[in-house]
């Protein structure tokens, strides 16, 4: 199976875009996906995609709370 950190990156880049162009993840994902641009709209429908992908509950609040994909991962490995 696939790791989480390989399953996030497919995930945003079928989902995510910026001006019609893919983001551009650094290999440590030490990457903010709102200072990428990635709208508070899409950020939220791209909550729910990580929560159904990984069968946890993701909300509002945590769509805040997260400053980095690698975060993201961290959080999702840790739980």
């Amino acid at each position: 199976m696939a790791s989480t950190e390989d399953r996030l990156r497919k995930l945003i880049a079928e989902n995510l875009e910026v001006d019609g162009q893919p983001i551009a993840l650094p290999d440590d994902l030490n990457i903010s996906l709102m200072e990428a641009g990635i709208s508070s709209v899409d950020l939220v429908a791209f909550a729910k995609l990580v929560a159904q992908e990984f069968d946890v509950k993701f909300s509002l609040e945590d769509c805040g709370e997260v400053k980095s994909v690698r975060e993201l991962v961290d959080r999702l490995n840790a739980g």
